[in-house]
């Protein structure tokens, strides 16, 4: 097998997830690999699992998906793929979602409710223990202690390695963090929405993983003339590879995992790594917006 540091997602850099989990930065978000409205089987099942291995054999070593996408289909996809295994491989899933129909997400945080996706993430991955489980959503209706309570008695028995949030606020990590020992925050953010800045920031303070969702939004910048389009330009590259090296170069806790359904676009999401953006190109992006 190729060494690793020859792989192009190591261009991105290591960050060790909760001290013990080390991952090159640049993973693969897994949301894509089922039907329309996230909702049954993807178009092409067998494009998947070619999309699932390539990532791997290009460096990726973080995957991250969730029992809510599917429901259950792309869990049971990554293990089609990859089960047995390569050593290394992280697999972040999440629960806190129930799902009604195509593009129908409702947040369920009852702990008998949280143990059961657990268990059945677990059974469709086909692993002992999940490395990082994230609540999706904190559920307004329980007691925040309930919901990430469930999760550290879970973790108590071995069924999890480390617990992340998902769509959180500053305050609500705090909070968290009080009741459960939280490794990882995964929020909305890219180059043209950086509403989550502040809790960038905390995570950033804090060492915590940031794992930005709808990393490549490139919006109005990739126009003809913008800034992302001349900036590719010179890079002979595409704007979504450039949005992609602006997150790597955002933050040294920013782990983004693009996703998608396609090898080639697997392919080109991942030689985002081994973009530099200069320190003009930098900047002249982070205040194009």
């Amino acid at each position: 097998m190729t060494a690793q540091s020859t792989l192009p997602a190591a261009a991105s850099g290591r960050f060790s997830i909760g001290g013990d989990l080390p991952v090159n930065r640049l993973g693969y978000g897994a949301m894509q690999l089922t039907g329309p409205g996230v909702w049954g089987d993807p178009a092409d099942p067998d494009e998947a699992v070619r999309v699932l291995r390539r990532a791997v054999e290009l460096g990726v070593d973080l995957i991250d998906t969730a029992d809510s996408y599917g429901p259950f289909v792309s869990e049971m996809l990554i293990k089609k793929a990859l089960h047995p295994y390569p050593a290394g491989l992280v697999i972040a899933t999440k629960g806190g979602f129930t799902r009604a129909g195509p593009g129908d997400w409702r947040a369920v945080g009852r702990p008998e409710y949280l143990r059961q996706q657990c268990e059945l993430s677990l059974r469709h991955l086909g692993l002992d223990r999940i490395d990082l489980y994230q609540l999706h959503r904190i559920d307004p209706k329980v007691p925040l202690e309930d919901q990430l309570g469930e999760l550290v008695l879970l973790q108590q028995e071995g069924k999890i390695r480390h617990i992340g949030l998902s769509e959180v606020t500053v305050a609500q990590i705090e909070q968290s963090r009080k009741l459960a020992p939280i490794v990882s925050v995964q929020n909305l953010y890219n180059l043209v929405n950086r509403s989550a800045e502040d809790v960038l920031q905390h995570c950033e303070q804090q060492n915590l993983a940031f794992i930005p969702w709808f990393p490549i939004a490139t919006g109005e910048l990739a126009k003809p003339g913008g800034p992302l389009a001349q900036a590719a330009e010179r890079h002979g590259a595409s704007p979504a590879q450039l949005a992609l090296a602006w997150l790597l170069r955002r933050s040294p806790v920013m782990l983004p995992i693009p996703g998608t359904s396609s090898v080639a676009h697997v392919e080109e999401n991942i030689a985002a790594a081994e973009l530099t953006l200069t320190d003009e190109e930098y900047r002249e992006l982070e205040t194009a917006v």
